[in-house]
């Protein structure tokens, strides 16, 4: 993972250059996340589209997903490679030129969103390497970044609602907070991310687990379920297994099996207190 320049870190919160190979053909889960996500490929084009859902499937060189409430389904033939972005909903309106809401819940060509950064795709695709690639998007989106002068343009009552929500605050408090009814933070906020103030929360919070979940797999350790529920901010174990159905399409210990094949100590049954 690359740390984004000091200029770029308010709008994009992680760079990764990646080089997987995963040994065959298969389907990745691209699980909810409380950022944007821009891919630009290498070799091949992304095969993505919402799980579930062929007829939002597509294959593309570059992608931009907004926020969305369920898991992408991305396709590969073993081997992958390129550069990943997370946007934040500033990332979106500085380095794209639209507010993260006009995106909530699509998959769309970078250069139907951003016609500034149409030719990006095809200086990425020249590229020797993942890392190689990275360091021409970075030098590109600081380049845009330095053009649009001062781009946020929300309000930073609103940004401090949903960074409120995202960190797990009560819709209810929050829109105390910011002085305005439920229905007025409701509007405000999706109009914002693309996403009502609930499914924030409930996305944010998945996230929280997921990184959890991540942190222990690759120190090749146990953790209870119970435990990341609790820490993640879920009322007990149960509740953060529903979420995972309901958001990822799947059970934590189902994911964890398919993100890291190689933890021997993750459970075959889906209802085990360990992960």
């Amino acid at each position: 993972m690359t740390t984004p320049p000091a200029a770029l870190a308010p709008y994009v919160a992680s760079i990764v250059a990646y080089d997987v190979d995963l040994g065959a053909p298969g389907v990745h889960r691209g699980l909810p996340s409380p950022a944007l996500t821009l891919v630009l490929t290498l070799d091949d084009p992304l095969d993505v589209g919402w799980s579930g859902d062929d007829a939002s499937r597509r294959r593309e060189w570059s992608v931009v997903s907004g926020l969305h409430a369920r898991p992408a389904a991305i396709r590969h033939e073993g081997r992958q490679r390129g550069v990943q972005l997370a946007l934040t909903c500033s990332g979106a309106r500085a380095l794209l030129g639209v507010p993260a809401g006009a995106l909530g819940g699509a998959i769309e060509r970078l250069d139907d969103v951003a016609s500034g950064l149409r030719d990006l795709p095809e200086r990425v695709g020249e590229c020797a390497d993942p890392a190689t690639a990275a360091d021409v998007v970075v030098d590109r989106l600081g380049r845009v970044l330095a053009a649009a002068g001062d781009p946020d343009a929300a309000s930073p009552a609103v940004r401090r609602a949903t960074a409120s929500l995202g960190a797990g605050r009560s819709v209810g408090d929050v829109a105390r907070e910011l002085g305005c009814s439920r229905r007025r933070l409701h509007a405000l906020v999706r109009a914002e991310t693309g996403l009502s103030p609930t499914s924030l929360r409930r996305v944010a919070r998945l996230d929280r687990a997921r990184g959890l979940l991540v942190r222990a797999a690759r120190a090749r350790g146990r953790v209870r379920l119970a435990d990341v529920a609790a820490s993640a901010g879920y009322a007990d174990q149960a509740h953060l297994t529903r979420e995972f159905v309901e958001l990822a399409g799947c059970t934590p210990s189902v994911w964890l099996r398919e993100e890291f094949p190689f933890v021997q100590d993750v459970p075959a049954a889906d209802d085990e207190d360990w992960a």
